[in-house]
């Protein structure tokens, strides 16, 4: 809602197809602009719904880039990347015409199933590995990329598979933004390079409506991992937090750092998803991404007491204005450094 006083902001944007600027061509008959941005290695999506009562439109074909930026007018407009269309529906009476593209074309090399085992080496060189063979710059933060394996093996598995597997082993973020693989602990609102990232502060007066939620996740008072000891042949038990309700992780670790990192990473994951906190703003903020932090003010003491963390957001422009809908969870325990 609007200040008093202050007249109501107006949407704006700008789209361009393959090179070319369409946001003229669009501009009386765009219905719906929706862009969701996640974190991880799910693809963040736009939705375009357009009117096409003259059938003048033309249909994008698959595969072709489009370029967004959004914001309001008068103001500058953050430049949203790229996405590629992947999806194509042209429906009626009413003609209109929806097209859905992704931020990352997953459909190149990425899901080719691959065999590889990995020996002595670090976390750093496995991702550097990947981020090359697609054509990616290797972003990883330091603490991650020193990490030692002893041993790990994709089997018959796709890169974004095992990458997606080594994130979880590890409470980290893998993504692909802007030509880059990203590879960051998860909750620790820090760049690749070690920046933190700034908390925003999300007011009650912002929003229109919210959703609060908290679980005991069973209750869990830590988490147990299982190695095999070569040297002794028997197999061995790591703990993360106490052993007085532990969750127990199902694989058999090939040394002990890795059974710790992986027992580390499942309780810091299980602490940060006790509390979630969803809310839309009533005024679309196209400047704030996942992983940033926030403190959320006028609402019941949990709420304003919790550390939140943005892990999606999405962004509406429409009819009605521009909103942005926001989903967090709590931070919980950070990883020692």
């Amino acid at each position: 809602m609007s200040d008093v006083g202050r007249p109501a902001r107006t949407p704006d944007y700008r789209l361009a197809i393959g090179g070319e600027q369409i946001t003229p061509r669009v501009r009386g008959r765009l219905q719906r602009l929706t862009l969701t941005d996640r974190r991880g290695l799910e693809a963040d999506q736009l939705d375009l719904d357009l009117t096409d009562d003259d059938g003048q439109l033309a249909l994008p074909r698959r595969g072709v880039e489009i370029h967004v930026a959004i914001g309001w007018v008068g103001e500058p407009l953050t430049d949203r990347g790229t996405f590629i269309v992947d999806e194509v529906e042209h429906t009626g009476a009413p003609d209109r015409l929806s097209i859905r593209a992704s931020s990352a074309d997953f459909r190149g090399q990425f899901p080719v199933k691959r065999t590889q085992s990995w020996h002595r080496t670090t976390l750093g060189d496995i991702v550097a590995t990947l981020a090359k063979r697609h054509g990616l710059n290797p972003s990883i933060s330091r603490e991650l990329g020193t990490v030692g394996i002893a041993h790990i093996d994709q089997t018959d598995e796709s890169d974004i598979n095992f990458l997606t597997r080594l994130a979880e082993r590890y409470d980290a973020i893998a993504t692909v933004k802007a030509g880059n693989l990203l590879f960051i602990h998860a909750g620790q609102s820090t760049t690749a390079s070690g920046l933190e990232i700034p908390p925003i502060i999300i007011r009650r007066e912002d929003g229109d409506r919210h959703r609060y939620s908290v679980t005991d996740r069973d209750s869990y008072s830590g988490v147990v991992a299982t190695w095999h000891d070569t040297d002794g042949a028997e197999r061995r038990d790591v703990i993360a937090g106490t052993d007085d309700n532990p969750k127990r992780l199902r694989p058999i670790y090939a040394s002990e750092e890795d059974a710790l990192a992986a027992a580390k990473a499942e309780w810091q994951r299980l602490q940060r998803g006790i509390a979630e906190f969803g809310l839309t703003l009533a005024e679309g903020r196209p400047d704030i991404y996942p992983e940033t932090p926030a403190r959320c003010v006028g609402w019941k003491r949990e709420i304003e007491e919790a550390e939140w963390l943005l892990v999606e957001v999405r962004h509406d422009i429409g009819d009605s204005g521009y909103t942005s809908s926001l989903q967090f969870e709590t931070r919980g325990a950070q990883p020692a450094q």
